[in-house]
């Protein structure tokens, strides 16, 4: 029986960004939404962070820093991310992050809808 709960657990899809959250709460707040884009505002308070979850190909813009501890599949690295700063990503198959820092972390993500 365990097998099986474990199985059905890998097996379940993770989460986007936008519907992510932290111990039940979201963390993300849908700004803006059409067939071509859509855009959310997420808010990692000190602590707090975001669950397992994958991103489309996006735009991301630091509203304020922070300091995030991010594990992939590849290992997990501590950023340092400063206002004003952007990134863009083709997507990730999945990732999770915490804020480990002292001040309140705050993104922007634009997201186009026909990306991959």
């Amino acid at each position: 029986m365990f097998a099986l709960l474990v199985a059905a657990a890998v097996a379940a899809p993770l989460p986007s960004a936008f519907d992510a959250g932290w111990h039940g709460e979201k963390v993300c707040t849908l700004l803006f939404d059409n067939p071509r884009m859509r855009a959310a505002r997420c808010v990692f308070p000190p602590g707090g962070g975001h669950e397992r979850h994958f991103h489309a190909a996006h735009w991301g813009y630091i509203v304020s820093g922070g300091t995030m501890r991010i594990t992939t599949a590849s290992g997990t690295v501590d950023r340092v991310l400063e206002a004003g700063g952007s990134w863009w990503s083709d997507g990730i198959a999945w990732h999770e992050a915490i804020n480990i820092g002292t001040t309140t972390a705050v993104y922007v993500i634009i997201e186009p809808k026909d990306a991959p």
